[in-house]
C-alpha cells in the first residue's frame, strides 16, 4: 500500500522526486482536494481488515553483533492513529532492523525470505565483493519464498548506509523493505545523541495511483528508445505525485513520530536517510547545525549553517551535528506544501523543559544549502584536467516507448543501454547530464564511490564531495569521476526506482572480471531493478 501494493512494478507512477518543494513538475497538485482525507482514511482502513491476521509492526531493533539474523516477512504497519498499511518488513519492523557494526568487522548476514515472492538485499552504497551486492540476473539468483542465503562482507568503510530489497525494488522497497547500516569508525568522535531518520512517503489510497498511466505495468518493459515516438511533445511529460500523501520518518506520521530527547550542551548526531523516491527538504529549528558527511563520506571543515534546507534526495544519507545549546521544543521538519508534507516533522524536546517555544512553518521560503559550495576547499583524489583511461557520457532521458513511458541513458533503455566498460586500476570520468524535462535523476553507482568534479561546467568549490549517490534536477549537468577498484558487474541507475524498472539503468563491467554466477535464463524471477 505504500506507492506500489499495486500491479508488479508499475514504474509508469513515476516520481518527480520534489515533494517537499514547489516546481513546475508539481503544478498539477497545487488544487489538490483535502476535503476527501477521510473517504481515504475509510478506504485504507477498509483494504487493512482483509490482513488483519497480519502481526502488527514492531520498533525497529539494533542489530551489533557479526553474526545476525534477518527475515524478510509480512506486517501491518500503523502510521498514525487513523491509518494502518500491509507492509513489507526486515525482522518485522519499518524500517528493517538497524545493523550497527564496527569498522574492520567481518559481518555474516542469515537471511530468509517468508514473503510470498521472491526478493534480495543489496547493501545500498557499500563497496562489497560483487558477488555480495544483491541484484538478482547481475550477481545472485532472486531468494525464492522460504528459502535462505548468507551475505558476508567485511566493513572496510565507515558511515551512514542502508540495505533495501533490489528484487522488483520499485514495488518492494515501496512496501517498505528497507533498513540501516551504521559503520562506526575505529577512532569514532563521540557524540552524546545518535539518531537515525529514515524519510519515506506512502499513499493513503493505492487506487488512485494510476493515474494518467492508466496502471500500466513496466515489468516487461526496457527494450524501447527515444525514437519511437518523436513527434511527441517532450516539455508535457510530467507526472503527478499528490496521490503520495503521507510522508513518514522511521515509519511513522505526524504526532506519531517518536520525538527526540536532548539535554542541554549535548553534541547530538542526526543520521538521515531517504529510502523514498521524492526528494525531501528539511529545516532544523532554533540551532545551528554542520553538515559532517554525505553518502557516509565525511566533508572537510563543514562551517556552522542556519535557517537553511538541506535537500535530501532519494538514495542520499546526511549526518548532521548540532549542540543542544537553546531549551524548548523545537522542530526538525520538511518544506514544501504537498498533502503530506505536515507528517514529516520530528519534535526536539529538551530533558525537563515543558515550554513549546516552536512553531511550523513549512511554506516559508528558506535557502538551500549548495554541497558544490560547502566546507572546506581542498584537492581530491581526482581532478578535471588529469588524465582519465575511462571517459563515458550519460544522457538522461524521458521518452515513450512502444509500451509506453522509458526513461534512457543516451536513448537507451535498459539493457539496450551501452555498458561502462572498464578494467581493474582504471581512473573514470563521467559526464551527467539530465536532459528530462521534469524529471529528477537520483544516480546512484554500485560498489564504488565517485568525486563530483564540477557543476553545470563550475568546478566544486566547497569540500571534496564524495558519494555514491548524486541528484541531477532538469538541465543539470555534472562531471564526477571513480577508480574501478572493486571488480564486477555494477549497476549504475536512478534511484527513483520507478525510473529503474522503466530503463534508467546502465552497467560499470570490468572486463577482466569473471563472476562465478550463471544467471539462469529460464528463471524469470530474476529482475534486478
Amino acid at each position: 500500500m505504500k506507492k506500489l501494493l499495486f500491479g508488479t512494478i508499475l514504474a509508469g507512477v513515476v516520481a518527480i522526486g520534489a515533494a517537499c518543494s514547489n516546481n513546475a513538475s508539481q503544478s498539477s497538485m497545487q488544487g489538490h482536494d483535502m476535503s476527501n482525507m477521510s473517504t481515504k482514511e475509510e478506504k485504507t482502513s477498509k483494504t487493512s481488515e482483509v490482513n488483519e491476521q497480519l502481526p502488527l509492526a514492531t520498533s525497529t531493533q539494533v542489530l551489533s553483533s557479526k553474526e545476525i539474523n534477518l527475515t524478510a516477512k509480512e506486517a501491518l504497519l500503523q502510521i498514525n492513529d487513523k491509518v494502518k498499511f500491509p507492509v513489507y518488513t526486515y525482522n518485522g519492523s519499518v524500517p528493517g532492523a538497524q545493523i550497527r557494526i564496527k569498522q574492520g568487522d567481518r559481518v555474516k548476514i542469515y537471511f530468509k525470505n517468508e514473503l510470498p515472492e521472491p526478493t534480495t538485499i543489496h547493501w545500498h552504497g557499500y563497496p562489497v565483493p560483487n558477488s555480495q551486492d544483491g541484484v538478482p540476473g547481475v550477481t545472485m539468483d532472486a531468494i525464492k519464498p522460504g528459502e535462505t542465503f548468507t551475505y558476508e562482507f567485511t566493513a572496510t568503510v565507515p558511515g551512514t548506509y542502508f540495505y533495501h530489497s533490489h528484487q522488483e525494488s520499485a514495488k518492494q522497497v515501496d512496501k517498505g523493505l528497507y533498513g540501516t547500516l551504521i559503520v562506526e569508525p575505529k577512532n569514532e568522535e563521540k557524540v552524546d545523541r545518535d539518531y537515525t531518520l529514515v524519510l519515506d512517503e506512502w499513499m493513503s489510497n493505492p487506487d488512485e495511483g494510476n493515474m494518467d498511466m492508466n496502471g500500466m505495468d513496466h515489468s516487461n518493459m526496457g527494450h524501447g528508445n527515444s525514437s519511437d515516438n518523436q513527434h511527441m511533445d517532450m516539455s508535457s511529460m510530467g507526472h503527478d505525485m499528490s496521490m503520495y500523501d503521507i510522508f513518514t520518518i522511521n515509519g511513522k506520521s505526524g504526532s506519531a513520530v517518536k520525538p527526540l530527547k536532548v539535554k542541554k550542551g549535548e553534541k547530538v548526531r542526526l543520521r538521515l536517510i531517504n529510502a523514498g523516491y521524492m526528494s525531501h527538504k528539511l529545516h532544523l529549528h532554533g540551532h545551528e547545525f554542520k553538515i559532517v558527511a554525505t553518502d557516509g563520506q565525511l566533508l572537510k571543515d563543514p562551517q556552522p549553517i542556519k535557517d537553511e534546507l538541506l535537500n535530501i534526495a532519494p538514495g542520499e544519507r546526511y549526518d548532521i551535528e548540532f549542540i543542544a545549546n537553546n531549551p524548548g521544543e523545537w522542530l526538525l521538519e520538511c518544506h514544501g506544501d504537498m498533502e503530506g508534507t505536515d507528517g514529516m516533522k520530528v519534535k526536539i524536546q529538551y530533558e525537563g523543559q515543558t515550554n513549546n517555544t516552536d512553531k511550523a512553518n513549512a511554506k516559508e521560503d528558506l535557502p538551500i544549502v549548495d554541497m558544490t559550495k560547502y566546507g572546506k576547499h581542498e584537492l581530491g583524489q581526482f581532478t578535471l584536467d588529469q588524465k582519465y583511461d575511462v571517459e563515458y557520457t550519460m544522457d538522461l532521458g524521458t521518452a515513450m516507448g512502444k509500451d509506453g513511458m522509458i526513461f534512457t541513458i543516451n536513448g537507451k533503455a535498459y539493457p539496450e543501454t551501452a555498458p561502462v566498460n572498464v578494467k581493474k586500476g582504471d581512473l573514470v570520468k563521467v559526464k551527467l547530464v539530465n536532459n528530462s524535462p521534469k524529471d529528477l535523476h537520483p544516480m546512484h553507482l554500485h560498489g564504488h564511490f565517485f568525486q563530483v568534479l564540477s557543476k553545470n561546467g563550475k568546478p566544486i568549490t566547497g569540500s571534496p564531495l564524495i558519494k555514491d549517490t548524486l541528484n541531477l534536477k532538469p538541465g543539470e549537468e555534472y562531471v564526477v569521476a571513480f577508480k574501478a577498484d572493486n571488480p564486477g558487474n555494477w549497476m549504475f541507475h536512478c534511484h527513483d526506482l520507478h525510473h529503474a524498472s522503466a530503463g534508467m539503468v546502465t552497467e560499470v563491467k570490468y572486463k577482466d572480471y569473471k563472476s562465478d554466477y550463471t544467471p539462469d535464463p529460464n528463471d524469470i524471477t530474476n529482475k534486478g531493478e
